[in-house]
């Protein structure tokens, strides 16, 4: 939601008109999606997704939309890592430390995940698969439940959007062991990469802005011109980084090599989970 009213403020001064973001929750974001699928290809409507855009191809048995065929790649706005956490008592000092104290007790160690189909979940699920470990899993309706139990030692661990633990770890309540992208990062200086203990684990939060197939390439191609222009605005870029996102702007290819690869990616994990939002 920041993410697309940001560009559409900057849109809305770029294009010389009023451009509107609409809400449409629902069905892990489905609903949302098939919207603009239905809506005339004429660039006046444009969808702005995240990451559950890759992994609700999995998640769904079947979608009312073909996610590669029926939407048109604008631009990879922004993408940035999410974090593990731990409790500031908890034994684990590194991801090494984690690993080790779920293989010494199989289920002892307790993560609190958010909802089936969220990052949270399928990053847990990526870390039990690559470090081959058992790990207790905890739901919560919300993240805000989750990270206040995580800080009061109600759970052991968790996978979350850094700006929502900052606080917590600015005030000695939780400890972070590493970001989910594949390298470090300057938003995080000094901390490691899960990726670093466990090679080719890589997952992070992303922002794309997607058209109607049939789209009109010149109305696409000013489009992502626009675009590419705002993320690059220093003050665009700083407000983004607060919120511990780096600013992208790709090309339409881009985003496309990069949708393909996310569901490439999530689709052995959520299989092999057995996870599924179909009700």
């Amino acid at each position: 939601d920041i993410t697309a009213r940001v560009m559409a403020a900057e849109l809305t001064k770029s294009l010389g008109q009023n451009v509107l973001v609409q809400n449409k929750p629902g069905a892990g974001a489905t609903l949302g999606t098939l919207a603009a699928v239905q809506s005339p290809p004429d660039g006046y409507t444009l969808l702005a997704v995240f990451d559950s855009h890759a992994t609700n191809p999995s998640l769904f048995k079947k979608l009312q939309y073909d996610t590669l065929k029926d939407l048109t790649p604008i631009s990879l706005i922004v993408k940035g890592p999410s974090m593990l956490v731990v409790n500031a008592d908890s034994q684990a000092k590194s991801v090494a430390e984690l690993i080790e104290m779920a293989r010494q007790k199989p289920g002892s160690v307790k993560f609190a995940v958010v909802s089936p189909g969220s990052s949270a979940r399928l990053y847990m699920e990526l870390f039990k698969r690559m470090a081959k470990v058992d790990v207790k899993m905890v739901p919560y309706k919300g993240g805000s439940g989750a990270v206040v139990d995580l800080a009061g030692g109600q759970v052991d661990a968790m996978f979350v959007a850094i700006p929502t633990v900052t606080p917590y770890l600015q005030g000695g309540r939780l400890r972070g062991l590493a970001i989910t992208s594949e390298k470090r990062s300057e938003m995080v200086p000094g901390m490691p990469a899960v990726a670093e203990f466990l090679p080719g684990f890589k997952g992070e939060q992303w922002v794309g802005f997607f058209a109607p197939v049939r789209t009109p390439p010149e109305i696409v191609a000013r489009l992502n011109a626009e675009m590419v222009k705002a993320v690059n605005q220093p003050e665009v870029k700083a407000r983004f980084f607060k919120q511990s996102f780096e600013t992208v702007g790709s090309s339409p290819a881009d985003l496309d090599k990069w949708l393909r690869e996310q569901i490439a990616h999530w689709r052995a994990t959520i299989m092999e989970a057995g996870i599924t939002l179909d009700k």
